[in-house]
């Protein structure tokens, strides 16, 4: 009897064990180091719109990442920034009062002339003559971070139809980053990067986008039928969009249309298959890529929203490819896919007068010009304003100076005249800014504000009123609409359950959330807590 028990405690011992050394081995193969990351930034998106959606799209795109990430329904950038300002909070972790991107163009006060956040004309353009560079990137990013753990033995490469997107997406340290030129429609990058795939230059003269364009066309993916929520008349007369030769801003259309989606995607799926990425034993790579969802600017009616659809239904087509690529090459359990939204910028035009909401036109040359009439009979005779670019309005800092004038105090006085005007809803000095003592969200005002580019005065506009007399023509006759800060972001990664969180997450948080999965430094200047899940 002794003896039989004896070999039941053997079997017990010897089964616990198996158990320990399985659950180790688990463990372990758990905690490795994913061999891939791809991070995906896309313009516009909206939970809601997938949540609507869900039941026309696949079962290996948006509805994947449903299933399988972790949700962050609200990443709150605290005020409205666009996406090039908004990609950089994301992969440096910081905000444009530290990384130095506050704004996709910011103005040259001496010059009162606007230009590229990125312009460096000390670089040179490839398949290109725009001369740009990750220089204004003042903090290293998550790109930066993961080539250097691989102490450049990895790779790291960005795409995207635009070209700041893209130099934001690399950072300072990626071997390549290209986008679509607007006047070819060549992908181009500049000489900061060393590397120019034969993907890119084999697409470029073997299979350039001017051969394919006139042959594509955006019309809608599934029978219009299909599309919730939409009016009869939409329905009665679907959209189709066409990018002709005639047409001089062909390239420019075709970018900012969901078509681009799909050569993104190729280009990205072509990239991981012939690049090899996610196989340098022991080390990451990383691919980054950019995709639009805004509403199209080129709509021939204010009603958007079945374009809106579509590009979504289009886009779950492109995300499914994408990992299906991933499956087939590195494997997404080697694999670690961050898709940030950034807000959805409001465009749109002005509504039919027969629904009387109330409108006007702010004309920047016209408050230019009243407010140096005012400045003018106070303090005498000059050109007071600068300019006015982005809402910032710019004072004359020499002619200040020279006059020997308290900037302070002339800028309360200028902020006072102007909120007099119809078609402001608020004037804020850059002084009021910086000791955070306006705005309705006064401390992410601040973070959000590079006080290197910022105006003397920001402006707000009323909503339901357009600006005129834009330096950016394609900015004039916009109507101002209020929008959320806000846009999900998802994580998909091999030791990650799928989770969904619905409370704010400071958009700060995504960086150092990523380096800490991957176990890398966060950028340098990722000073937000870790999410942990």
């Amino acid at each position: 009897m002794r003896r039989k028990e004896t070999k039941i405690a053997q079997r017990i011992i010897l089964s616990l064990i198996a158990s320990m050394v399985t659950m180790t081995l688990s463990a372990q193969a758990s905690s490795k180091r994913p061999s891939l990351v791809v991070g995906i930034m896309i313009d516009g998106l909206n939970q809601e719109y997938i949540s609507q959606l869900r039941n026309l799209f696949g079962n290996d795109g948006f509805n994947r990442i449903l299933k399988d990430a972790v949700i962050l329904q609200n990443v709150d950038y605290g005020t409205s920034l666009d996406n090039a300002a908004a990609t950089a909070v994301i992969y440096s972790g910081a905000s444009p009062s530290i990384n130095g991107i506050p704004a996709y163009e910011v103005f040259d006060s001496e010059k009162s002339k606007s230009h590229p956040i990125l312009l460096d004309p000390s670089k040179i353009g490839n398949y290109t003559s725009e001369t740009y560079s990750p220089t204004a990137i003042l903090v290293s990013t998550l790109s930066d971070e993961i080539r250097i753990d691989g102490d450049g033995l990895n790779q790291v490469h960005s795409i995207s139809p635009d070209a700041i997107q893209s130099i934001i997406m690399a950072g300072h340290a990626a071997n390549s980053a290209f986008w679509i030129n607007d006047i070819t429609g060549k992908w181009a990058t500049t000489t900061h990067y060393k590397d120019v795939p034969n993907v890119i230059s084999n697409r470029n003269h073997q299979s350039p986008l001017s051969t394919r364009l006139d042959a594509i066309s955006w019309e809608p993916t599934l029978n219009i039928q299909s599309y919730p929520d939409v009016p009869e008349h939409r329905r009665t007369y679907p959209f189709r969009y066409t990018f002709p030769k005639s047409e001089r801003d062909r390239y420019r259309m075709y970018k900012q249309s969901a078509c681009v989606n799909e050569e993104v995607t190729s280009v990205a799926s072509a990239y991981i298959s012939t690049l090899s990425l996610g196989s340098h034993k022991g080390m990451i790579d990383m691919l980054n890529i950019s995709y639009t969802l805004t509403p199209y600017q080129y709509s021939r009616t204010p009603d958007s929203r079945v374009e809106t659809m579509d590009a979504y239904i289009k886009l779950d087509n492109n995300l499914a490819q994408l990992f299906a690529t991933i499956d087939r090459t590195v494997g997404m359990d080697n694999t670690l896919v961050f898709i940030a939204g950034t807000p959805a910028r409001t465009r749109s035009r002005r509504d039919d007068e027969r629904w009387h909401i109330p409108y006007g036109e702010f004309s920047t040359r016209r408050a230019i010009s009243l407010l140096n009439m005012y400045l003018m009979a106070k303090h005498g005779n000059g050109e007071w304003v600068s300019g006015i670019h982005n809402n910032n309005l710019y004072l004359n800092q020499k002619l200040i100076k020279d006059k020997s004038i308290d900037i302070t105090s002339l800028r309360q006085d200028a902020a006072q005249f102007l909120m007099r005007m119809s078609g402001i809803a608020s004037a804020y000095t850059i002084d009021d800014i910086i000791a955070a003592r306006v705005g309705e969200n006064p401390n992410a005002l601040k973070r959000n504000t590079n006080i290197k580019y910022a105006g003397d005065i920001v402006l707000t506009i009323t909503p339901g009123w357009s600006v005129t007399d834009n330096e950016d023509k394609a900015n004039n006759n916009i109507v101002t609409r209020v929008a959320s800060p806000s846009a999900p972001t998802y994580i998909l990664a091999p030791s990650v359950a799928s989770q969904t969180i619905s409370s704010p997450i400071d958009a700060r948080a995504i960086a150092p959330t990523i380096a800490r999965l991957l176990r890398i430094r966060s950028p340098n200047s990722a000073a937000t807590t870790p999410l942990q899940f």
